[in-house]
């Protein structure tokens, strides 16, 4: 990264402590790299997450050395549903995009021995943002309602008068034919 912090919610945060917890020694490729995201992390509540940061389920373009962007959503664990969708956390380069802001990059050796520079791109959408935005319209669209009806009814001169009366009904029936 670099300034090597990473801003993490606290549900995130906890994701790469039981992945820290769950590793496999040393050797595990992952280790290198959730040892510096939980010592460089800022935990903060999904409510006070900015918007540019890449949080778990956000959808975000990022590059790999300079290479060609790729867009991919940030998942917990690999899914079954279409190939090229998804970026899981469990793989070098989706871990070490979890808590970038856009601009951000970060540094590491993967699997081949050679070290790779992943550059936070782009935030194209990031659920703990999706849900302020639908909170805060939610918010709006019923403080009006409360203040004020939407509707009045308002009832015509003719309301109190009896029906008007009619000799039979207007239909003839079959007979008229």
């Amino acid at each position: 990264m670099s300034k090597e912090t990473c801003i993490l919610t606290t549900k995130d945060f906890t994701i790469v402590e039981v992945m820290r917890d769950r590793c496999l020694g040393q050797d595990d490729p992952l280790a290198p790299i959730l040892a510096r995201k939980i010592q460089s992390a800022i935990v903060m509540f999904r409510d006070d997450v900015p918007d540019n940061v890449a949080t778990m389920s956000s959808r975000v373009t990022f590059s790999v050395n300079g290479r060609d962007p790729d867009t991919r959503i940030i998942s917990h664990d690999r899914m079954a549903s279409p190939i090229g969708m998804f970026l899981p956390v469990t793989t070098l380069r989706g871990l070490a995009l979890l808590g970038l802001a856009e601009g951000d990059h970060f540094m590491f050796t993967n699997s081949d021995g050679s070290d790779e520079r992943i550059l936070l791109e782009k935030v194209h959408y990031q659920p703990e943002a999706a849900r302020r935005e639908k909170d805060a319209l939610a918010k709006h669209l019923i403080t009006p309602a409360r203040s004020r009806p939407s509707l009045r009814l308002i009832r015509g001169a003719l309301h109190d008068c009896a029906p008007l009366a009619s000799d039979g009904p207007d239909d003839p029936g079959p007979s008229a034919a």
